[in-house]
């Protein structure tokens, strides 16, 4: 049941034979039919051998980054669209008294509910990106605060330097580091929102204590 191997030409033949009568595998409007059956063909089927095949396929490739997301939680395979092997490969027609097949319906009704449709899918696809929760750009900075001399009270200044208080500022574990003539400077690590705090706003609030605080280096900056 279904289409064959769509990479194969019996499988092309059947698609091409579908879709001499139909624009889309299923319905009259891009489907998630439509996007498993093009991935599941390899390149465009030659135009000469398999035309309506190959009208299609460059059709709904035009669709493809607004329809992408229809076979996310797809559970069929192209095997499961397309001719009943025991029955003709002709969709059912609206026929007229004389039994004539009528394949010239109302086009401008098919467009127009084709369009609502296909608006209808990318506002819902639009919607649920947007409803994602958005990743929160964080990163982790090795700060620097150096004294003015050996007499500075680094107590004072660490305490200083913690007071600052802001949201999406998280300050972590601090030492103290020789620099040398019994000069020692604070190393200070901090976790920053990017899209919150500026890492230069900082350095001049901490060095705006400058009871205390001769200058401010950062050392490492990595993003989490």
């Amino acid at each position: 049941m279904g289409f064959s191997n769509l990479n194969e030409e019996a499988g092309l033949k059947a698609l091409d034979s579908w879709l001499a009568t139909r624009s889309y595998v299923e319905s009259y409007s891009p489907s998630q039919a439509d996007t498993v059956c093009f991935n599941a063909i390899e390149s465009a089927p030659d135009t000469a051998r398999y035309p309506h095949a190959a009208r299609w396929y460059k059709h709904i490739a035009s669709y493809q980054s607004e329809l992408f997301g229809l076979a996310e939680d797809a559970n069929k395979s192209y095997k499961d669209y397309g001719p009943d092997l025991e029955r003709s490969t002709f969709p059912e027609s609206v026929t007229g008294d004389d039994g004539d097949v009528d394949l010239f319906g109302s086009d401008d009704e098919e467009d127009v509910e084709a369009e609502r449709i296909r608006e209808q899918r990318l506002a819902d696809y639009k919607a649920r990106k947007a409803s994602k929760p958005k990743t929160i750009a964080k990163s982790v900075v090795i700060l620097d605060v150096k004294p003015w001399d050996d007499e500075t009270d680094m107590a004072a200044l660490e305490a200083a330097v913690r007071g600052i208080d802001r949201d999406g500022l998280v300050w972590g574990t601090s030492k103290l580091l020789t620099v040398g003539y019994g000069i020692k400077k604070l190393q200070l690590n901090v976790v920053v929102e990017d899209d919150k705090v500026s890492t230069q706003d900082l350095q001049d609030e901490i060095e705006s204590f400058d009871e205390y605080v001769q200058s401010s280096d950062i050392v490492a900056f990595q993003k989490l």
